[in-house]
């Protein structure tokens, strides 16, 4: 599947311009797009379903050019946010319901839509209507009706935002197996850093309706091209950073740039690195090779179940992950001195001019 690189103002929004865009997403694969409220995933979403005809551009799938084509030619199944079932069909009913429109017969569409419900648990409640379905049935519902047709591609909008926490580890692990079993390509929208790590192979981020970034899912997450998906994607220490003579200078520290990473440009840039990658300790041994900083918390911050803190480091401040028994034993409170330490590796260095996309 592929998005031309064109520009196009966005219906309906002035000032908002989209693009350039260009995407490329393999045969088979499950690609995320990841971007702040705002920045056109929806709308990209949109354009890749007919709902939104470009001005400019093509869509292309499999060789064919679809730009032009209706929504229910383009041979993508699209699964919303908020399901949008029949409220008067059942489940059953709301599976098979576009299979006319694909010249699948009764009896194939029938069968097909009885294995995709055994695959997502909803063989039990084939007969059910909407009304009489959890947040979760809903939403696998729905995701089967969109495979119901077999679909070259699947647009998946937020598809578990709207579940309770409790529903959606059920639900990604049902994507997954999906996935993994048709081998159809799943096209999803998402602000959900989990979901996009858990099912995407492939993802990209855009912001103010460009494409910033595309590549591996664990790379944009740990080895951000730009200082905004650094900061996007929760990088909290980025430090301004200059470079010379293969080294890069930033909190106090010089680090050798390795050989195979990317190089800055004009001696100056960012250096950043990820909470989790800090480990906290009030003594102890350093890993060999390891930088070992001393300093003292100023600030802890509870996210959920984990904890982290914030540690001033000469004229530094450092975000990192914490142990929660460290705090919940009161052994790590603001104003006690620590030493963090973090493997040089880790270290993320991001060019003042990010490569072209």
């Amino acid at each position: 599947m592929q998005r031309d690189r064109h520009p196009r103002p966005a219906a309906g929004l002035p000032g908002f311009t989209f693009g350039p865009i260009s995407l490329h997403v393999e045969a088979g694969s499950f690609f995320a797009i990841m971007g702040p409220t705002g920045s056109g995933k929806t709308l990209l979403l949109e354009s890749l379903a007919g709902l939104v005809r470009p001005r400019q551009g093509r869509i292309v799938l499999d060789g064919r050019d679809i730009t032009t084509a209706p929504p229910e030619q383009r041979g993508m199944g699209l699964v919303y946010q908020d399901n949008a079932l029949f409220p008067h069909m059942t489940v059953l009913e709301n599976i098979t319901y576009g299979q006319r429109y694909h010249g699948i017969t009764a009896a194939d569409g029938q069968r097909h839509a009885l294995e995709l419900a055994e695959m997502l648990r909803l063989t039990p409640l084939l007969g059910r209507k909407p009304a009489g379905l959890s947040g979760g049935e809903k939403q696998r519902t729905a995701i089967a009706r969109a495979l119901a047709s077999n679909p070259g591609v699947v647009l998946l909008d937020e598809p578990l935002s709207s579940l309770d926490p409790q529903f959606r580890e059920g639900l990604r692990a049902s994507l997954k197996a999906l996935h993994r079993a048709t081998k159809t390509v799943f096209f999803m929208v998402t602000h959900d850093f989990t979901d996009a790590l858990t099912l995407a192979d492939q993802a990209a981020v855009i912001h103010a309706g460009r494409i910033e970034q595309v590549g591996r899912t664990a790379d944009i997450f740990r080895k951000p091209a730009t200082t905004f998906i650094a900061t996007f994607v929760g990088m909290e220490n980025i430090f301004p950073a200059t470079y010379a003579d293969g080294h890069c200078r930033f909190a106090g520290l010089s680090l050798p740039v390795p050989p195979d990473g990317p190089r800055p440009d004009a001696g100056r840039g960012d250096a950043a690195l990820r909470p989790e990658d800090i480990a906290v300790g009030l003594n102890g041994d350093v890993p060999s090779g390891w930088m070992a900083l001393t300093g003292d918390v100023t600030a802890l911050d509870r996210r959920g179940f984990a904890w982290t803190a914030k540690v001033r480091c000469g004229q530094a401040q450092f975000v990192a992950s914490l142990e929660h028994r460290l705090v919940l034993e009161g052994a790590i409170r603001e104003g006690t001195p620590v030493r963090l330490a973090f493997n040089p590796a880790d270290v993320h260095y991001i060019p003042a001019t990010p490569p072209a996309v």
